[in-house]
């Protein structure tokens, strides 16, 4: 095997497959790049039994073949040669032999026949839609996932085709997101629940571009497609929860509020509720909801703050307890200037809402106030 490369060229490649690297795997193979080469291009692959990552990359192929090298040794070398043109080899003794300009390397290698298959996916539904417009819904919804190995079904996103919709939708038992938007082209009803490991790896190799990227499921696969990129993922077992019925109809009270004024008293508000001196206790911070204004406050033994946000308010007085992260992490996923926050009882979930359109939903549960 030898091929010439463009240093830019390969690390755009090697920055998408080394997110498919097994990092913890009694199996050697899995830590590397399997290389082949095709008529004028290269493909590399990377699989960790979870994620299989597939790029195919234009070079100038002087010699055929194969070879698996050491993901990381490899993509440091390359990373840190001169920005020029680098000769890629594969000797008598299979070693891969690396030059470039005064440089020269020489790496042990693996055998390609040992490297694991990705999974031959048979697509049984589909739909196409702009990288940016995906990388934007997984970026809203993913920081709701689950971490609670007991309840695996929710350590992804579900992805649910239904009425020419898409929504993406996250809960991990004290909050819900749900991203939606209305697909240009007829579609089939599916739905399929995405890991958010492989969600975290699709989000860095998208682009905020209108160039198309596919998605394709199976029985218990999903395959995310893109002009020289390829994703193969195994779906989470199980039922998803019907996110639907747990989404409150209506509301008692109803703020009208600035997206960034609230976002700023969170933060400065968190600084005492999350403490240094008390890093084993997470406070709740007091929500009040009065005429014109809401009043968000923490007292412990750190010491206590108190900010108020100008607000038009629509309903009843409240108070309610709440975990500022969780207000926290959808503040920060909305682009929204002005947003709606609703409130039922101080015991009923509270959502965060557009003004403009009904794209998004937040769903935070609240936290029962030692007072109370």
């Amino acid at each position: 095997m030898k091929f010439v490369c463009y240093k830019d060229t390969i690390i755009k490649a090697l920055n998408s497959v080394v997110k498919g690297v097994a990092s913890k795997t009694t199996m050697p193979i899995l830590e590397g790049i399997l290389i082949q080469t095709n008529e004028g291009e290269i493909k590399l692959t990377t699989y960790d039994l979870e994620i299989g990552i597939e790029y195919t990359m234009k070079c100038d192929i002087k010699e055929h073949g194969s070879t698996v090298v050491n993901a990381t040794m490899f993509t440091e070398i390359i990373r840190k040669l001169p920005d020029s043109e680098i000769n890629i080899s594969v000797n008598e003794n299979n070693l891969l032999i690396i030059e470039c300009e005064g440089a020269l390397y020489k790496l042990a290698t693996m055998n390609p026949d040992e490297f694991p298959d990705l999974p031959k996916i048979e697509v049984e539904n589909s739909i196409e839609l702009e990288q940016g417009t995906l990388k934007n819904m997984i970026r809203k919804t993913i920081f709701a996932v689950s971490s609670d190995e007991n309840r695996p079904i929710f350590s992804g996103c579900l992805f649910e085709i239904k009425d020419n919709k898409l929504n993406v939708v996250a809960i991990d038992g004290f909050r819900l997101a749900l991203r939606k938007i209305n697909l240009p082209v007829a579609v089939n009803d599916f739905k399929a629940v995405i890991p958010a490991k492989t969600l975290n790896e699709v989000i860095k190799i998208l682009e905020d571009s209108f160039e198309m990227i596919k998605i394709g499921i199976s029985k218990n696969q999903a395959l995310f497609e893109m002009e020289n990129c390829k994703i193969v993922t195994r779906i989470l077992e199980g039922e998803f929860l019907n996110y639907n019925s747990v989404i409150p109809d209506n509301w008692q009270t109803r703020v009208r509020v600035n997206r960034t004024d609230l976002q700023n008293s969170f933060e400065r508000i968190s600084l005492i509720s999350s403490s240094a001196i008390e890093k084993e206790k997470k406070y709740p911070v007091r929500v009040t909801v009065d005429i014109g204004k809401m009043i968000i406050s923490c007292t412990n033994q750190t010491g206590d703050a108190k900010e108020e946000v100008f607000i038009t308010t629509e309903g009843k007085y409240l108070e309610a307890g709440f975990n500022p992260k969780y207000f926290l992490d959808c503040l920060k996923a909305i682009d929204d200037e002005e947003i709606f926050v609703e409130f039922g009882s101080n015991i009923s979930p509270c959502l965060v809402k557009s003004v403009e359109n009904n794209d998004y939903v937040y769903m935070i549960l609240p936290i029962r106030l030692k007072n109370e």
